[in-house]
């Protein structure tokens, strides 16, 4: 079991590293707004180096990928994240990595990482997977495209696109994703539009999705889980 866990690892990984310098050194974080004063800067993009004197091997290992995570919410999902926050030997190499677990009928929400593209391999279950292309012409619709997944299975989600992952079977579902970037970002597309902090105006919502003001509010007063 554990070989396998090493050989998929690995795999995910040397693909991602083909097209990581695709996406670094882009961006590593939202944002990252000029000081003049270097003595006042907190942060660079992506993270300061360390004294090469004080490298040790530690700084390149994490243990723990062999460990499923808490489904028990109401997503019934739960993503593990190996990126430069967690494992400070990944700045600069432009890669990162994610555990994901399934309860039967567990839901990854549709969401988006801005800074990377996801290669997703599928250990164990059945998963219903899909993104969405970007707006398109005039009176055309948002292309979408989706796959079922079986154990073995490798299926892509290019940088920036909304997708999401369903677990249709009714066991237990484990997937690994490499990130084309060291700190891919994600955002939740119903967290950050229904439980952004501010709210987002209500007249604004309203009228975007086309609904009523009072449906705007209920979805707003809803608790939005994090599965990351």
């Amino acid at each position: 079991m554990a070989l396998k866990y090493f050989i998929l690892i690995i795999a995910i990984l040397a693909v991602v590293t083909s097209i990581c310098h695709a996406s670094d050194p882009s961006p590593l974080q939202d944002f990252c707004v000029a000081v003049n004063d270097s003595m006042n800067a907190v942060f660079v993009n992506g993270k300061f180096c360390k004294n090469p004197m004080d490298v040790t091997a530690d700084d390149f290992f994490r243990p723990g990928l062999n460990m499923a995570g808490n489904t028990s919410n109401q997503l019934g999902s739960a993503v593990t994240a190996v990126n430069v926050n967690n494992l400070a030997g990944l700045n600069t190499l432009g890669i990162s990595l994610a555990r994901i677990d399934f309860a039967p009928y567990g839901l990854n929400p549709p969401h988006t990482h801005p800074r990377g593209t996801e290669v997703l391999a599928l250990f164990e279950g059945t998963l219903y997977v899909g993104f969405v292309l970007s707006n398109p012409g005039p009176n055309m619709k948002n292309k979408l495209f989706t796959k079922i997944l079986h154990p073995g299975d490798v299926f892509v989600f290019p940088v920036g696109l909304i997708h999401f992952q369903f677990n249709v079977g009714k066991t237990n579902a484990v997937a690994f994703a490499g990130l084309s970037s060291q700190n891919p970002g994600v955002i939740t597309i119903a967290n950050a539009v229904f439980g952004s902090d501010p709210p987002i105006n209500d007249d604004v919502l309203a009228k975007a999705f086309q609904i009523e003001k009072k449906v705007v509010d209920y979805l707003q007063s809803q608790f939005w889980w994090d599965n990351n």
